[in-house]
């Protein structure tokens, strides 16, 4: 029978099926058909119909679904354009929202639609409504779709319909990620039970619905755990009733063994990990007896997970179920549990993700200083013998006494975790960088995950660790040779793997307090290692011998000298040969940390060695490079006299490398410092600018005049030539000193004031070149406030350059305080204008500024924004009264200017990072004027509050202030609306405080320009009070006007300054 459908369906089908078409122009005029009828009415309530509609086949169902419209040749049909359309057309706020906005009838079908199709037979369409529902709750749930929880739980309880469980469980774990701290005490009571009722029924639900399930579980605890800061007794209370129930479920998921052709199993056990992750993070009180129940299911866990990695990871004997899917179309590889993994335990490495989640939770436990000394004391023991007396015992004083057994079980497992797997050797063999990437960068792998476990381990228990690391080493050592001589392929792994362990744990072994027993053995072992392991075969085992020269490289200061020798000579050697890429890489390593101990010894070898390693170089990329260039350093650095004579040859070389990567700041020092081993010591230029400032600081004007006459030149060189930033920020300090000491005298020092002042400008132009970056220019904001200062006749010939410089330094800039630096040059050159502000306002309009209409237009925005971050009684003073001189000027331009007002405030608690991510800050839009006069009402707050903190006497700053006191304009404002609310920094409100605190030090920056910026002379408060006071007598209607817009905070401190002027006049005054 034909389904039943109506006209606009009957449409809609078509466009579907037309995107499936094996013509390009069908498909495409379908595709786009789609994305223009995705802007009418009911488009939305359309596909959810076709969802419903259960006689439709399902291809076309499913494509209804599509997130992006796709060449439909892939494995997969694309995702879901149902939820392409709610996150464009539901919510008008949104970042991606995309007009017309879903009305709310529309939307009422849309979600009536959908619940009934959680429980469809097809897991992708199950999954795909999951999605789509999920989408929507994050907007309609729970105020405006109450009704979506109560049938969730309905459709979860149905023991005989598994899809609505399927379907519902996967709608929940897609809510969970968004649960907040007022959702979750209110759904856990009622959902927990369901879901114990899932886990528990290991007869009724498969183990993925078990898995997905305990998903859930973990996301609510996780909430939860985020809570018991604040609300440690609620929490505790409402999550201690379900605990002894679930880690009785858990030990009953734990204690077989894991079994290598059983995935969903390794999937459930994962969930088990992680949610004990959780329990023992956020339960402080965790007891003995409730935790004792897991121990021994966990360690049948751990173990039995090493033959399932033996297996399938490390040898590729058995089959890793890539290619395979559970019900709802999610892969059920290793490769695919890698992505369900808690965020900090995330791998590109194809390995089992239960394994990686264990070793995190064993971190956990050991990490944590009452469970490392509680359980891992204590219950390692009951792991191993199964008696809780041991267990009992060692938690007393005894403890101590089983510490040595228990830890040597776990690390000696450990170790073997740690071999190279299957996949990395093949990965490895064929890139050499990838090879020293995993090396050298911390990325999640059992390799690393282990190695974590084991510095824990031994700063947990020290020597005793220690001991059992070199017993468990030893042992493997052992097995690894048995294996040898059996005939085994793989026994170079554990050998390779004990290595890695020592390696990883070099730092702590050396540096340990050890015994010298131990020390010995520790020398004893590497040596028979690394003597018994060179005779291999170097193509057979290439990994064995690279972790050999990397072991060589480390214990260089333990392992005996004539080891060590023999090393240099093999790592020599092996970059003159045709090895594999990972020995290379390993004798480079090992030359590094010999050459320099070793330097006599190589003479004979040397020129031999710097031809090979330059050949290498020529075939080295990205991550190798860096590795042979610092070896090549180190090799000439060794060679001394010899090096110069292959200069000719290796210099070209090093000069391409360079100039190939010179936006590359690792490879291209490199490269410097290989042309130039004996270069002056780095941070001398800059070290003796330091000392110039120094002397410069408050001396007299001979001993000025002489430093100028000696340094100026130079000084002016660094700042127009030298890449370095803390070179060029100590030269713009020296020559904002000069400018101070020396001030208009400074120009006829060199004889030539023309020639003295262009090499100013010079310097200033460089500091504010857009393309400079900005570290270099970090103090140019001092520097060009001196010239202003101290040499106004002459910059006055150059605003409207300065201007410009500055506004397009300020586009380019990546530092805040370079910024706000900026904007206080721009504040002093509106008092500057004084009294034709409107002159500086018509000098930003006719002044270009990059994406904007002009230098107005981007600068207001970014002042307006930062204001509350500047820093310095100085630069707030400045600012604060330019900002009130601007506003004066009733100019027209400034209100056809919108910046940012207030944040929206989210209307729930806690923001998750994913909500975050959905959900970004957001912020009103309000006129420039508004913003304003915002920001001079929040100075009256942050004056007033310290000046209440500092003095008792009310009248203290707060007396009535003359309208020509401070040299406030009598017009004031225009007009305004919602002014933002300001959120100062720390430093901003501490500079505040110094603002009318005349006592207060405020360092040299401030120091210097106070002497003789008469902008000093202006006490803030009196400004402010008399601004508003002026607005309040001139104009009360714009008064009332903008006081009806401010917060209530602002407009109280407003209305202060009222009273206090009204009863001034009032009052008669004091005798």
């Amino acid at each position: 029978m034909e389904p039943v459908v109506d006209r606009d369906q009957k449409w809609l089908l078509d466009c579907l099926s037309a995107t499936l078409d094996t013509t390009r122009d069908i498909r495409s005029f379908a595709e786009a058909s789609l994305q223009q009828a995705s802007s009418q009415p009911g488009f939305g309530a359309a596909l959810s119909k076709i969802m419903v509609n259960k006689e439709i086949s399902f291809g076309l169902r499913q494509i209804s679904l599509s997130l992006f419209i796709v060449r439909l040749n892939f494995l997969h049909l694309a995702a879901v354009l149902l939820k392409q359309f709610i996150k464009q057309h539901w919510q008008e706020d949104e970042e991606n929202f995309v007009h017309p906005v879903v009305s709310p009838e529309e939307k009422a079908a849309i979600r009536q639609h959908l619940l009934p199709c959680l429980d469809d037979s097809h897991g992708k369409i199950r999954t795909a409504v999951s999605m789509a529902v999920a989408s929507i709750a994050q907007y309609d749930w729970p105020e405006d779709w109450p009704e979506l929880l109560p049938f969730l739980l309905k459709l979860i309880s149905g023991e005989n319909n598994i899809n609505g469980v399927h379907g519902s469980l996967r709608c929940l774990a897609l809510l969970s990620d968004d649960l907040d701290d007022t959702l979750v005490p209110k759904l856990v009571p009622s959902l927990f039970p369901y879901l114990h009722t899932i886990i528990s029924s290991s007869h009724l639900y498969e183990k993925s619905l078990r898995a997905k399930a305990l998903s859930v579980v973990h996301s609510c605890v996780s909430v939860l755990g985020t809570m018991s800061g604040l609300y440690k007794t609620e929490t505790i209370a409402m999550m201690m009733p379900m605990l002894s129930s679930l880690m009785e479920q858990f030990s009953i998921i734990l204690q077989d063994p894991l079994q290598s052709e059983d995935p969903d199993d390794w999937s459930l056990r994962m969930e088990v990990l992680k949610c004990l992750l959780q329990f023992v993070q956020n339960i402080s009180n965790l007891s003995e007896t409730q935790f004792s129940v897991i121990l021994a299911p966990l360690w049948q866990t751990f173990i039995s997970s090493l033959k399932v990695y033996q297996l399938t990871a490390i040898e590729g004997k058995q089959d890793s179920h890539s290619g395979r899917y559970d019900s709802d179309g999610g892969e059920k590889s290793l490769d695919s549990f890698v992505i369900q993994i808690d965020e900090a335990i995330c791998s590109n490495f194809v390995s089992n993700p239960s394994i990686k989640t264990l070793f995190e939770f064993l971190l956990t436990i050991v990490g944590n200083s009452r469970l490392a000394k509680v359980h891992i004391n204590t219950s390692i023991t009951l792991l191993l013998t199964s008696h809780f007396l041991d267990c009992c015992y060692s938690c007393q004083s005894g403890c101590l006494k089983v510490i040595g057994r228990d830890v040597k079980e776990l690390i000696y497992y450990t170790i073997a975790f740690l071999q190279i797997t299957e996949e990395q050797e093949h990965s490895w063999s064929l890139d050499a960088n990838q090879y020293v990437a995993d090396e050298d960068d911390v990325t999640y792998s059992c390799r690393v995950s282990g190695s974590l476990l084991l510095e824990e381990l031994i700063n947990a228990y020290g020597g005793e660790a220690i001991k059992s690391t070199m017993e468990a080493c030893q042992s493997h050592f052992s097995e690894s040779c048995q294996a040898k001589v059996a005939g085994s392929a793989d026994w170079w792994r554990l050998q390779e793997a004990s290595l890695f362990a020592l390696v990883s744990l070099s730092e702590q072994l050396i540096e340990a307090e050890a015994s010298k027993l131990t020390k010995d053995n520790l020398r004893n072992l590497l040596e028979q290692m690394i003597t018994e392991d060179s005779g291999a075969g170097i193509h057979e085992c290439p990994f064995l011998h690279a972790r050999i020269f990397s072991t060589i490289s480390k214990f260089s200061s333990l392992i005996n000298r004539r080891i060590c020798e023999q090393s240099l000579y093999a790592a020599i050697q092996a970059i003159a040969s045709d090895v594999p890429a990972p020995v290379k890489v390993g004798a480079c390593r090992a030359l590094s940390q010999l050459l320099p101990v070793y330097s006599e010894n190589v003479q004979p070898y040397i020129m031999g060695l710097l031809s090979s390693l330059t050949n290498l170089l020529r075939q080295a990329s990205d991550e190798t490079l860096h590795l042979v260039l610092e070896t090549l350093q180190a090799a000439i650095k060794a060679g001394q006299e010899q090096s110069m004579t292959i200069e000719p040859v290796i210099s070209p070389i090093i000069l391409d490398v360079w100039s190939q990567h010179v936006s590359d700041p690792f490879i291209s020092i490199d490269a410097v410092e290989v042309l130039e081993p004996q270069s002056q010591p780095v941070g001398l230029v800059a070290g003796s600018l330091d000392l110039l400032i120094m002397l410069l600081k408050s001396a007299p004007l001979d001993v000025v005049k002489a430093i100028f006459d000696a340094c100026f030149n130079l000084v002016i060189q660094i700042v127009l030539q030298s890449d370095d930033h803390a070179e060029m920020q100590n030269a713009t300090e020296c020559l904002a000193s000069f400018l101070s000491g020396g001030r208009q005298e400074l120009l006829v020092w060199a004889g030539d004031p023309a020639l003295t002042m262009k090499r100013l400008l010079d310097a200033a132009s460089r500091l504010l070149d857009p393309d400079l970056e900005s570290s270099g220019s970090l103090f140019v904001g001092s520097y060009i406030l001196q010239l202003i200062l101290h040499l106004p006749s002459q910059m006055s010939l150059h605003i409207h350059e300065l201007v410009a410089s500055v506004v397009w330094r300020m586009q380019s800039c990546e530092i805040s305080g370079l910024k706000s630096s900026l904007i206080v040059i721009l504040a002093r050159l509106v008092h500057l204008s004084t009294p034709d502000v409107d002159r500086f306002i018509n000098l930003l309009l006719t002044t270009p500024a990059k994406g904007y209409e002009n230098a107005l237009g981007y600068v207001m925005p970014e002042w307006t924004k930062i204001q509350g971050e500047i820093q310095g009684a100085y630069q707030i003073k400045v600012t604060t009264t330019a900002l009130a001189l601007l506003l004066s000027t009733r100019h027209v331009e400034l209100a056809k200017i919108n910046v940012q007002g207030n944040l929206i405030k989210s209307s729930v608690g806690i923001t998750t990072r994913s909500k975050a991510k959905l959900a970004p800050d957001r912020w009103t839009t309000i006129p420039l004027p508004a913003k304003i006069f915002a920001l001079l009402s929040d100075a009256l707050i942050e004056i007033q509050e310290q000046a209440l903190d500092d003095d008792d006497d009310e009248d203290s700053d707060w007396e009535e202030a003359s309208n020509n006191g401070s040299g406030v304009p009598q017009d004031i404002l225009y007009s305004s609306t919602v002014p933002s609310n300001v959120n100062p920094s720390v430093e901003h409100l501490d500079a505040m405080a110094k603002v009318f605190d005349e006592g207060d030090d405020d360092g040299d920056y401030d120091d210097d320009l106070t002497k003789v910026d008469p902008l000093n002379e202006i006490k803030l408060p009196e400004f402010l009070t008399s601004f508003v006071l002026n607005l309040y007598e001139t104009d009360q209607a714009l008064f009332n006007y903008l006081s009806q817009n401010l917060t209530d905070v602002q407009k109280s401190v407003v209305r202060k300054v009222i009273r206090r002027r009204i009863q001034w006049l009032v009052l008669p005054p004091p005798r």
